[in-house]
């Protein structure tokens, strides 16, 4: 009877005390939501940044703060210099479409191309399209567009709100990267410590394992934006679009926040309708189309050269990670995916009784 009764007086206490860890969990992630997306972005750079820190760091003689300024400056820089670089060209962009369409009244409508009328399928829809479009001619057309001022309006109006929103966010991560480069040994030496607590010696592999998969992703990110935007630019360059140096880096930045090259070069495409080089324009908004959808196949590439997974995992990885958190899901699901997959492969090859026995083989951080 009394061993009964321990029994249930430790059972209450365990249920109590796994009921209070939980609710305090809850309550400091509640507290730290606003931080978190700041907090992610940030662990990604810097981990996907050491070795380059590191580096930077010996040529500073061994200065940690120094090198920290310098990251952090360098990381500042090229996101708001090509930012700002995008806006200088989306507002030159807004411009020369303004222009157009006061001048819509004065020209005539011109023809699709033959070869993108006879295409299949699409050939037909942007006939019928173009078709309802051009109805009433240039005066019609601009009143269609008039008829849609005001939902434009708003919607640059949203934008702008989410860009100030994005410079608060961006100023937040940069101080967290600068406190997690500061203390980068200490925090990762406590997280394997975590994970292997948690785990054992499988945890602490497959957290190892989600740091080179981040990396991994980072490096296919940039790699594949430095890709479209050469391309793009070739495009450009080639179509003649007015200052495509400047338009290639909005092109850089919109392919490193995963909206790809289609709003910058858009603005080239229009302009070259307004200046009547149809060919030009047509041409430069099929490739746009192309340079748009490569980045599905080239960043798996990249990133399978720095993880050992099949290209499918990763392929799936990436896409559906981008579907389900946005751009911060092209590094959540890699490295989901990596460590599910490295756990259930130790688990298949009867690597997990150290897990289950809860093994304290000491880390190498």
């Amino acid at each position: 009877m009394t061993q009964s009764v321990s029994a249930q007086r430790d059972l209450t206490r365990g249920t109590l005390a796994v009921l209070f860890i939980l609710g305090l969990t809850i309550a400091s992630l509640w507290i730290l939501r606003p931080f978190l997306p700041a907090l992610v972005w940030a662990t990604t750079i810097v981990i996907a940044t050491w070795p380059l820190m590191t580096r930077v760091q010996r040529r500073m003689g061994g200065r940690r703060g120094l090198a920290t300024t310098v990251m952090v400056g360098a990381f500042a820089l090229a996101v708001v210099i090509p930012l700002l670089f995008g806006v200088s060209a989306a507002i030159t962009g807004s411009a020369a479409l303004r222009d157009w369409a006061r001048d819509l009244p004065n020209r005539a409508m011109p023809e699709l191309p033959a070869w993108l009328t006879g295409l299949p399928v699409v050939g037909t829809r942007a006939t019928e399209t173009w078709g309802r479009l051009t109805a009433g001619g240039a005066e019609g057309l601009r009143a269609q567009l008039s008829e849609h001022a005001d939902e434009i309006a708003r919607w640059l109006l949203g934008r702008i709100g989410n860009v100030l929103g994005m410079l608060v966010q961006l100023l937040v991560t940069l101080l967290i990267t600068a406190m997690l480069y500061t203390t980068g040994e200490r925090v990762a030496a406590g997280f394997l410590r975590f994970s292997r607590r948690l785990g054992g010696h499988s945890a602490e592999e497959a957290a190892r394992l989600a740091g080179l998969a981040v990396r991994g992703v980072a490096l296919g990110v940039v790699v594949t934006a430095l890709i479209q935007t050469a391309l793009a630019g070739a495009g450009m360059l080639i179509a003649r679009a007015p200052r495509p140096g400047l338009l290639a880096a909005g092109v850089f930045v919109t392919c490193l926040a995963q909206l790809g090259p289609a709003p910058v070069m858009l603005i080239a495409v229009l302009w070259l309708y307004a200046k009547a080089h149809t060919l030009a324009a047509t041409l430069l908004l099929v490739w746009m189309l192309v340079v748009g959808t490569i980045d599905n196949f080239i960043r798996p590439i990249l990133i399978k050269r720095s993880v050992d997974l099949p290209f499918v995992l990763i392929f799936s990885g990436v896409i559906g990670g981008l579907l389900a958190f946005g751009v911060i899901g092209l590094f959540i699901g890699p490295v989901v995916l990596a460590v599910g997959r490295a756990l259930i492969d130790r688990w298949i090859s009867g690597d997990s009784a150290g897990v289950a026995a809860g093994e304290t083989t000491p880390a190498h951080p």
